[in-house]
């Protein structure tokens, strides 16, 4: 009895103990959620050496409207994913993946994965050549400027864009963010960052076919979050396994202190 109840209390201590990592490497990880969906959305995952990979979702319509590609804004029409492979391939760039089309309010959308040894000569490329890229250090941080204008674009009639329709410039950074020039859409109030270092930069599609510009900064620790990671990670489990051990000494403990009753015989 009392081996079955030092086993039970074994198992939750153990149970609470992984509770305790989860939720110390989480550090809030299932925070805000975005669902919003775009029209264009570019994706750069940053290093600190200035290489990148960079991530394109869009609308073969935005595609045609903001970067002048030859496509087919026929949902029926043949793809050939080629041409946009093409498109994106530089000398400073390397196109790794073009995604089968989906559909989505009648359009047809694509993503395209390319990879950048260097942020700084992005513009390089055709596609970003409607930006300027920065990344300098100095004293121990990191700064990137971003700045994305480009010259006015007609809109598509065929598309059928009702206004709506968003724009994003999303960063993933390697440590941890001093300072950044977020701002929310609908109310110009300074944003947050996501998850810790992702950072998301918004504009109506129409406000990015008037070539409205965008200016994005952040400064950041010239060191890799990587390593502060590894750390808490490290403090997390040290800390559940003197919690689990503890709790084991304890439930080992109280079981042989509790007095076992014990049959007196009979007077004659």
């Amino acid at each position: 009895m009392i081996d079955g109840m030092l086993n039970r209390r074994v198992v939750a201590s153990v149970a609470v103990a992984c509770a305790v990592v989860l939720i110390a490497a989480c550090g809030g990880a299932a925070g805000r959620s975005f669902t919003r969906q775009y029209e264009y959305e570019q994706d750069v995952t940053l290093e600190l050496d200035g290489s990148a990979q960079i991530t394109v979702n869009a609308s073969l319509a935005a595609l045609v409207a903001l970067h002048g590609l030859s496509l087919p804004i026929d949902p029926r029409a043949r793809l050939d994913r080629n041409v946009i492979r093409r498109a994106f391939e530089s000398p400073v760039t390397r196109v790794t993946r073009v995604s089968r089309p989906w559909r989505r309010k009648g359009r047809r959308f694509i993503q395209v994965r390319l990879a950048v040894d260097d942020i700084r000569q992005l513009a390089k490329a055709a596609p970003f050549s409607w930006a300027t890229y920065q990344l300098t250090a100095s004293e121990g941080r990191a700064t990137f400027k971003e700045r994305v204008e480009g010259q006015k674009r007609d809109p598509i009639p065929a598309a059928k864009w009702d206004g709506s329709e968003l724009v994003a410039f999303k960063l993933h950074l390697p440590s941890r963010i001093f300072y950044q020039n977020v701002r929310d859409l609908e109310t110009n109030e300074p944003g947050s960052t996501e998850r810790g270092n992702i950072l998301r930069w918004e504009q109506r599609l129409t406000d990015r076919l008037a070539g409205v510009p965008i200016d994005m900064e952040v400064r950041m620790d010239n060191q890799s979050i990587l390593y502060r990671t590894l750390w808490l990670f490290a403090g997390a489990f040290a800390a559940a396994m003197m919690l689990l051990v503890s709790l084991i000494w304890w439930t080992i403990r109280r079981g042989r202190k509790k007095p076992v009753a014990v049959p007196v015989p009979p007077h004659v």
